[in-house]
């Protein structure tokens, strides 16, 4: 494999990594001195969910033991990505946005190891000996139960138990954490925004859900209803449900409260699917700019009405709706 240079991520203006000095390493490159020898939280980390927070806690408990620094390994593009090409996997968080929240969590850094065809045929046994052992010095090792790595998926959390002990060096498997007795996976958070249940995958993420975008032209309809909207493109396989959310908009440092519609407007054109978001008390250019939207509350389903006026009337009763539920305290995790 490729050894490029560590690298900063190519991140959205809205993201922001705390602290601002988080080594990121790109691939094989040689780990800068508050990294080396590390203890590894190992994953894809899609969403850095409250079970995957729960991995990251266990390398930090077990790196502070050891006296070494904590970081996570991952890896872009997901692998799904790679061995289904042809099926566009909806992304929690993407590369970018992924490492902010890896840094947000506590971790001394995080190594990015590019998922191609390379890394899909190295045995377990290689990338136990050749990337954990010889290049990133892994003093130890945490991983989630359901783990699964190298050539086959041969790589099980059992093997690298057994190799640990062998090699002398510690490995955690830590077990799913359950929202409602219901294991915490990136696929039960996608399934409840698919579902419009933005409340419950908060609730597993530990945080409201958001997505990074880039503010549009649209057909400016929103400025003739007296609601004008910033137009955001979600990106491909995002499947979150259509309909009317109230949503927190964080951009230059900033958070605006607003309403959002995330649909084909079946009132006017029933076009492609499109994020229009509406900021309360806001006025300014956001055209070109990058935000981050967070979706904290489902207000109903996207509708088709019978004339604009019926429309205006809704919009006033859903922006209402909003203001009210994000004036509530925040409550996500538990």
């Amino acid at each position: 494999m490729a050894s490029p240079a560590p690298l900063r991520p190519d991140l959205p203006m809205s993201c922001s990594v705390d602290p601002p000095d988080f080594p990121i390493v790109a691939g094989l490159a040689p780990l800068p001195p508050a990294l080396l020898r590390p203890v590894l939280a190992i994953g894809n980390f899609d969403g850095v969910h409250r079970g995957h927070l729960a991995v990251i806690e266990a390398a930090r408990r077990m790196a502070r033991d050891l006296g070494r620094p904590a970081a996570a390994l991952t890896f872009e593009p997901h692998p799904r990505s790679f061995f289904q090409p042809d099926r566009t996997l909806f992304r929690l968080t993407p590369g970018p946005r992924k490492l902010v929240h890896l840094a947000r969590a506590g971790l001394d850094g995080a190594i990015v190891l590019p998922f191609d065809a390379a890394l899909a045929a190295i045995t377990a046994e290689d990338f136990l000996s050749d990337i954990l052992i010889d290049h990133l010095g892994v003093t130890g090792i945490v991983v989630g139960f359901d783990f699964h790595f190298g050539r086959g998926r041969a790589g099980s959390p059992a093997f690298l138990a057994a190799e640990g002990a062998r090699l002398g060096f510690p490995v955690a498997v830590v077990e799913p954490m359950r929202d409602e007795g219901d294991p915490i996976s990136s696929t039960a958070i996608r399934n409840a925004l698919a579902a419009g249940q933005v409340g419950h995958a908060a609730h597993m993420l530990g945080r409201a859900w958001s997505v990074d975008g880039t503010v549009v032209h649209g057909e400016k309809r929103g400025r003739l209803l007296g609601y004008p909207t910033a137009n955001i493109v979600l990106p491909p396989g995002t499947e979150l449900a259509f309909g009317i959310y109230a949503v927190r908009v964080h951009f230059d440092g900033a958070a605006h409260d607003g309403v959002a519609s995330y649909g084909r407007r079946p009132t006017f054109d029933n076009g492609a699917a499109l994020l229009e978001v509406h900021l309360f008390d806001f006025s300014g250019d956001l055209y070109g700019r990058t935000l981050e939207v967070a979706f904290h509350a489902y207000l109903r389903p996207e509708l088709k009405f019978d004339s604009v006026d019926a429309l205006i009337v809704q919009m006033d009763a859903d922006s209402a709706a909003a203001r009210e539920i994000l004036a509530q305290p925040e409550r996500f995790s538990g």
